[in-house]
């Protein structure tokens, strides 16, 4: 049975269909996300509760401390892991996130010199293999929306991320790793920091959180729009067709 992998842009509904999909055919999900491996950053990265996840096993998430080392390596040799572990009990791996990097190393089987391999910002340094042939059974589909869809997805998450639980979440973290922690000075983290602590009003602060979200899901479609093993589908399109694949194989 093939490994499901749902990819796209920051706010293309990944999450919730993942779920769905996890849900009807008896999967468990591995997140694919290098910000979600934090722990204690939860609403700012968009983590499902565990109300959303509607009692399926979610992996790939708190895995270490805002600021701790994980690097590509870890990552791909914790998803292979995983992915065994859940095929093992009957179950169907579902990958799902936006970070390219992560899926392409498990994928294309990047090979990484040294025990922990890189950072996920060292890509000049990788020492792998190019996109040439999946080493697996994977199925990849990527969430497409229209530009303008896409903004405004984005621009309503933000609106409904900042509020009093953002807040305090931001605030614990400070208290816990400081300021100064690198996993803090990105997305929305430091312009909720900002805003409360008055550098920024709060419309402010939301747009520039804005343009920082809209920056990462272009670099996102950037590189995943050159893979060409990636069947684009509308989000409306993605538990239809998914779910006709894994029913009625040709």
């Amino acid at each position: 049975m093939k490994t499901i992998i749902i990819l796209g842009p920051t706010g293309s509904g990944k999450t919730g269909i993942s779920i769905k999909l996890a849900k009807a055919l008896n999967g468990e999900i591995i997140s694919a996300d290098s910000r979600a491996i934090y722990k204690g950053m939860d609403i700012g990265t968009a983590k499902p509760t565990q109300e959303e996840r509607q009692g399926i096993p979610h992996y790939g998430l708190d895995l270490v401390k805002p600021g701790e080392r994980f690097t590509v390596a870890d990552w791909k040799h914790y998803a292979e892991a995983k992915i065994k572990d859940i095929k093992s009990r009957g179950k169907l791996p579902i990958i799902v996130g936006g970070t390219g990097l992560y899926i392409d190393a498990l994928i294309y089987d990047y090979q990484f010199k040294g025990p922990t391999g890189m950072k996920i910002g060292d890509t000049e340094q990788k020492t792998c293999s190019d996109r040439k042939e999946i080493k697996g059974d994977y199925l990849l589909v990527g969430i497409k929306w229209a530009t303008e869809e896409l903004r405004k997805r984005l621009s309503n998450r933000i609106t409904q991320m900042f509020r009093s639980e953002l807040y305090e979440e931001v605030k614990k973290l400070v208290q816990d790793y400081g300021w100064d922690n690198g996993a803090m000075k990105s997305d929305i983290y430091e312009y909720a920091w900002k805003y409360l602590s008055g550098e920024l009003s709060l419309e402010e602060a939301k747009q520039k959180c804005f343009y920082e979200d809209w920056h990462l899901a272009k670099r996102q479609l950037t590189w995943f729009k050159r893979n060409p093993d990636i069947i684009w589908l509308s989000l409306a399109d993605v538990y239809p067709i998914i779910i006709n694949y894994f029913t009625n194989p040709a």
